[in-house]
């Protein structure tokens, strides 16, 4: 697992969902298979299971905070006053704000916060290129550890993912920064050349050309 938390924004609405006195409000979170924008240098897409491991241990300790601030806290999964579930969209989360934080309700009915975001530590990504030709970084699986409407959902940092990338092409991190600027991630992403291994045995595929086999065919569904 990444050391870092990372966040992103969803363009998902969040609106009211309020049923008799309860002051619930929610949206999706996040949005599967959906790229995202320009997020320096590459683009990013959230993969269906990423949210996998965190579902199967019943959503533990997840909170809602507004504007992800501590001071700002809407539910806990814990306390079940936040409710979480992922369908063939994305994360889709409903949250009972509480009294005290009536100003989040009335801003959300009001249509002045209108966006959503998460927070999420990176098990496992990927990386390959878009149709385009452009680096494509893949989130599989990872912990969630908050969600929030968002008002000011500019906020971007994307050191991690290129930790990651750094570290998968065994390049030095300012390398790859450098490289991020000047939107030339793509030279991190070339594919190394196969190599053939002949067969042996009666008719089976060498154990070495095998795994190399199936690596070219991964790399192939993985190319957007």
């Amino acid at each position: 697992m990444n050391g870092d938390s990372e966040r992103r924004f969803t363009r998902g609405l969040v609106e009211v969902r309020a049923t008799g006195d309860s002051r619930t409000i929610g949206g999706y979170a996040a949005k599967f298979n959906t790229l995202s924008r320009n997020l320096g240098g590459f683009v990013e897409r959230i993969d269906p299971g990423f949210f996998a491991k965190s579902e199967g241990d019943g959503w533990p300790r997840v909170m809602a905070r507004y504007n992800h601030d501590n001071m700002a806290l809407l539910g806990t999964s814990r306390a079940g006053t936040l409710r979480l579930q992922t369908d063939g969209t994305g994360l889709d989360y409903s949250v009972d704000v509480p009294a005290a934080r009536g100003d989040v309700y009335e801003l959300v009915q009001r249509g002045d916060i209108t966006e959503s975001s998460f927070a999420f530590f990176t098990f496992e990504d990927d990386w390959a290129m878009t149709d385009d030709g452009f680096p494509v970084r893949t989130l599989l699986s990872g912990q969630l550890v908050d969600v929030a409407p968002v008002n000011d959902p500019a906020y971007l940092d994307t050191s991690t993912g290129l930790r990651s990338l750094a570290e998968k092409a065994g390049a030095e991190l300012a390398e790859v920064r450098a490289a991020a600027a000047a939107d030339e991630l793509k030279r991190f992403l070339g594919a190394p050349a196969p190599t053939i291994i002949p067969p042996s045995g009666q008719g089976d595929t060498h154990p070495l050309l095998a795994v190399r086999q199936r690596r070219a065919e991964l790399m192939r569904r993985r190319t957007l």
